[in-house]
């Protein structure tokens, strides 16, 4: 168990040593790091709170602590997916309202200039 806990220890670090690196270079909003560095957070905590893990364990009755660390590694990781996958719905959702609205403008940027093919059906 101990190894699994420092294995776990250590990618926690990595993922937020990573995250960190990220937003320094731009590569990843702050707003949207936020939930990966909780994410990594929880994991460190519970990776280095063994008892805090039996505890949990016991709780959601299995009878292997690093069994339920995996558990609530996955269903931390599955939440932040879910609130990544719902930010990039509303971008795409967005997206395509900005391209409609863009087009009606050219649109009537088109038809409004003299002896385009639009303005001349007018006369």
């Amino acid at each position: 168990m101990e190894r699994l806990l420092n294995v776990t220890t250590a990618l926690s670090v990595l993922l937020m040593a990573l995250v960190l690196f990220s937003v320094r270079r731009s590569h990843i909003r702050v707003e949207y790091s936020v939930s990966w560095l909780a994410a990594a957070a929880i994991l460190f905590a519970l990776s280095r709170s063994s008892s805090a893990l039996t505890w949990i364990a016991g709780q959601l009755g299995l009878a292997d602590p690093p069994l339920a660390l995996m558990l609530l590694v996955f269903c931390v990781f599955v939440i932040v997916i879910y609130r990544l996958s719902v930010v990039i719905s509303d971008l795409k959702d967005a997206n395509i309202a900005m391209a409609q609205r863009l087009a009606i403008v050219e649109f009537q940027m088109q038809s409004r200039l003299p002896g385009s093919p639009l303005s001349a059906n007018e006369e």
